[in-house]
C-alpha cells in the first residue's frame, strides 16, 4: 500500500511542478490579457498540491498505525 501511495505522491508532485512551469510560461508570454488562463493554472496547481498533501497525510497515518 505504501508503494502505491508513494507513486501517487510522485505523480501529484510532478503534476504540480508541470502546472507551475506552464503557468509561469503562460504568464511570461503575456498573450492572455484577461488572466483567465493564469487563474486556471493556479487553480490546478492548488488542487494538485492539496492532493499531494492529502497523500502525505495518508502515508504518515499509515506509518504511525503500523508502528502500534
Amino acid at each position: 500500500m505504501n508503494i502505491i501511495l508513494m507513486i501517487l505522491l510522485l505523480v501529484a508532485m510532478g503534476a504540480t511542478a508541470y502546472v507551475l512551469v506552464r503557468g509561469v510560461m503562460a504568464m511570461a508570454s503575456g498573450k492572455d490579457i484577461s488572466g483567465e488562463q493564469q487563474q486556471g493554472y493556479m487553480r490546478k496547481r492548488v488542487l494538485f498540491q492539496a492532493v499531494a498533501i492529502i497523500i502525505v497525510i495518508l502515508i504518515l497515518v499509515l506509518a504511525g498505525a503500523s508502528r502500534h
